[in-house]
């Protein structure tokens, strides 16, 4: 009986501690995902900085140093720097 309650509190310990925060954060990034704008300044997992032109459900168009055009996968968007 001991070694099933030990069990069930070491389980309860990793999920709260490691796979509930990991979950929210996923969550988070889809959120940030789905509320990309165009003129959203961002930074893609490489570090590239750039402004949302265009976008599309799965792609996004970044306008970068003296208005060169690249094309992103939604998914690259690591963050929003100056959402408008």
């Amino acid at each position: 009986m001991e070694a099933i309650i030990m069990l069930v509190l070491m389980f309860a310990i990793v999920y709260f501690l490691l796979i509930r925060p990991q979950q929210k954060r996923q969550k988070q990034i889809r959120e940030m995902h789905a509320n990309l704008q165009k003129g959203d300044d961002v930074i893609t997992i490489g570090g590239l900085h750039g402004t949302i032109d265009a976008l599309d459900e799965d792609k996004v168009i970044l306008l970068v140093n003296e208005n060169r055009k690249l094309t992103y996968d939604r998914s690259a968007v690591r963050e929003v720097v100056n959402q408008n």
